[in-house]
């Protein structure tokens, strides 16, 4: 079964059993006057409400605005600077935080969302955190979690996982094989089956 032309989907239950890729979202949106930023799960979304509800736009939540007013951009940060609401990631901040750490700073998700959860901290507390997640690392089971819309990379680990004789080009053309076909929800996952496929 081939994936059908969008023009040919009336539901947003059947657009959500077909992977896409976020280009093809994206013009999907732009064809169907919706707006056609986001993040790749939050057009999908968008696409399915229009589906069900005769073309219109899925309501967005109205986001809560940040009450501090800090420049991370331009302030001469230090250690005992506190983190704020709006905290941001930018060049202002990797420089500092480089500054302290070394070159092997990186500004990886589990870091972020750890920085982002803790508003009224220091930068010193975020460089002793920084310190604390990379000395996972010293164990040699530590896995670090895949985002959920990452699909690819959680396919590829699976995959590999169950198939340790096989390679990562070979994950890769199951892959391929797999996200033609048709889910329950969208989600392309490994599963021992998927070696019937095809022949690689």
């Amino acid at each position: 079964m081939q994936r059908p032309k969008f023009e040919h989907i009336k539901s947003g239950a059947e657009f959500n059993r077909w992977y896409w890729l976020k280009e093809e979202l994206v013009e999907i949106c732009k064809r169907a006057n919706l707006p056609a930023t986001g993040r790749k799960f939050d057009l999908r979304d968008r696409i399915m409400y229009a589906l069900d509800n005769h073309g219109k736009v899925k309501p967005q939540p109205k986001k809560k605005k940040a009450s501090s007013k800090f420049n991370w951009a331009k302030a001469d940060l230090q250690l005992d600077t506190v983190i704020t609401d709006n905290v941001s990631f930018g060049p202002n901040f990797r420089k500092f935080m480089t500054s302290e750490i070394g070159p092997s700073f990186s500004c990886n998700s589990d870091f972020m969302a750890w920085v982002k959860a803790n508003t009224g901290k220091t930068l010193a507390d975020a460089v002793a955190q920084w310190h604390t997640l990379e000395k996972r690392k010293e164990n040699p089971e530590f896995r670090r979690d895949i985002a959920a819309n990452n699909m690819y990379n959680q396919y590829t680990r699976d995959f590999l996982d169950d198939n340790p004789n096989k390679t990562i080009k070979d994950a890769k053309s199951y892959w391929l094989l797999k996200k033609q076909l048709p889910t329950a929800d969208g989600f392309i996952r490994y599963e021992s089956s998927d070696l019937k496929l095809g022949k690689v």
